[in-house]
């Protein structure tokens, strides 16, 4: 970019969930929005007034019926990113592991997007095995970057 005129004049901050289980893996989110299908991990925005981890709770009951304790920081973006939904608005995505504290109370699909109906705002939720996790499985370069940080942590574990 080479002028202040084309930077975004936004911030949009979104804080995410990793859910790792040793039989079922990585846990993502599928979803259908402004057109587009994508894979990400289980979040989403952060609210006017909310703390980051009030708002992974929050998101995470919204979403997956479920409630967690969020266990620790993961990752925060450290590079500049424009929104794949608004090129005004700059994204900051945090991430955090997280604990069940119940089990789900929605369906957990085997495969990927598997909607009722395709339309914005679909969403399902499926696992995918620790030894099957790549970073291309997700979509936005982001959660790529923490796929790659992921899979290093299980190739220690």
């Amino acid at each position: 970019m080479n002028n202040l005129s084309d930077l975004p004049t936004q911030f949009t901050i979104r804080v995410y969930g990793i859910l790792l289980d040793e039989s079922m893996g990585v846990l993502v989110a599928d979803e259908f929005q402004n057109g587009r299908r994508f894979t990400k991990f289980p979040g989403g925005g952060l609210e006017l007034g909310e703390g980051t981890r009030d708002c992974l709770v929050r998101e995470w009951r919204e979403e997956l019926n479920q409630r967690i304790e969020v266990t620790e920081h993961f990752y925060t973006t450290d590079f500049y990113q424009i929104s794949a939904f608004d090129n005004a608005k700059q994204v900051i995505s945090i991430y955090y592991r997280v604990k069940p504290l119940e089990k789900m109370g929605i369906k957990i699909s085997a495969l990927p997007f598997d909607f009722a109906e395709e339309k914005d705002g679909a969403e399902s939720f499926r696992w995918i095995a620790a030894g099957n996790f790549q970073p291309d499985l997700l979509t936005f370069s982001i959660d790529k970057l923490v796929a790659k940080m992921i899979q290093a942590y299980l190739q220690q574990t």
